[in-house]
């Protein structure tokens, strides 16, 4: 390992001049500065991340709490949290990545032990137990998520709102009437998470306004889940045309039992998802979406709280307006409802 020592010896200076360069607690001209970043170059040389920390009291590290669980579709937190990752390199912070259910404690563990220089804070529920703790901590955070009250904190999320209402539109202009909503695992909802909770309220707002009828349903996804719930769907509304989906793990199981229905996508239903674009055209009908822009969400994240950490930063709410982008999966409505009769739900 190459030592700062050998840096100065390599560079012609000081071991404290090295240290100056590195630290930037004093100023050093110009050349001095470029032979000494030169010679750590050549040389590889990287910081005793120990050391620098006890010397500046800073660990340059972001602790990201992203619980994993078996509820929430994984491949979108970590696309959020790899952008975190990156977008953090670029500041010069490294990221701990805290996936245990922990609540509260984790929030305490990281503030009380000094492991991280601040926190991004994902999976938000609307009256989440850790807000009351990142409030009255010194140390800076960000949530990636909305929650009930949002005072006192630095928040980014998407518009979810905005996309339920931005669906229901989508289906109104094409004259559905009866829609029906195949949400997130009932879980999701006992938590009174903040994405779900705010797109079901999207959705019922903006279909009050526009007469329309909605029916929502939660689904854990699959194929035995979801053609439970289509039946019950079908069965109390048998002249549903629109579907909206916010549950990746339902859509293609719904695709298929629709296509042995003999219910086609999409000259008899329209669907609509809420979900990645790879989710969304890879499907067997390339669905119209709106997207989840995860890289967008964990650039505003980092790029927040490291103002913040700068001294730059105050608390914010910022909303991204939601993109709805039209494919195969909507069209005008049937001239007359499905029959109820097309056909049962098979079983697997």
């Amino acid at each position: 390992m190459v030592t700062l020592a050998e840096v100065a010896q390599h560079a012609g200076v000081s071991a404290s001049t090295v240290s100056y360069v590195l630290s930037g607690k004093r100023s050093i001209s110009t050349s001095t500065r470029q032979r000494v970043e030169q010679s750590i170059r050549d040389l590889g040389y990287h910081p005793n991340a120990g050391a620098r920390a006890l010397a500046s009291s800073k660990s340059n590290i972001i602790a990201l709490m992203i619980p994993l669980r078996t509820d929430m579709y994984v491949p979108v937190m970590m696309e959020i949290a790899i952008a975190v990752a990156t977008t953090a390199r670029t500041h010069g912070y490294d990221v701990l990545l805290l996936t245990g259910e922990e609540g509260s404690d984790a929030v305490r563990r990281v503030t009380g032990s000094g492991l991280a220089d601040a926190m991004i804070v994902m999976d938000v529920e609307l009256d989440d137990e850790r807000l009351p703790l990142l409030r009255s901590t010194h140390q800076p955070s960000v949530l990636i998520g909305l929650p009930a009250d949002t005072s006192g904190l630095t928040c980014v999320d998407l518009d979810f709102a905005a996309t339920g209402a931005l669906c229901v539109e989508h289906l109104a202009t094409l004259g559905h009437r009866d829609i029906a909503v195949i949400g997130e695992a009932p879980a999701v909802y006992e938590r009174h998470t903040g994405f779900a909770e705010r797109t079901l309220d999207g959705l019922r707002g903006r279909a009050g306004e526009l007469g329309l009828r909605l029916l929502h349903r939660p689904c854990e996804g699959g194929y035995d889940a979801m053609a439970v719930t289509l039946a019950r769907i079908l069965d109390e509304r048998p002249g549903t045309t629109g579907f909206v989906v916010q549950n990746e793990a339902a859509v293609e199981p719904l695709l298929a039992l629709l296509r042995q229905q003999g219910r086609a996508v999409p000259e008899d239903v329209s669907v609509v998802a809420i979900c990645p674009d790879q989710v969304a055209v890879q499907a067997s009908v390339r669905l119209t979406s709106v997207a989840i822009p995860a890289q967008e969400m964990g650039r505003h994240a980092v790029d927040r709280l490291v103002a913040k950490l700068e001294g730059r930063g105050s608390d914010e709410v910022v909303l991204i307006a939601p993109e709805l982008t039209v494919r195969a999966s909507t069209g005008p409505a049937p001239a007359a409802p499905v029959s109820a009769a097309a056909g049962s739900v098979p079983s697997d």
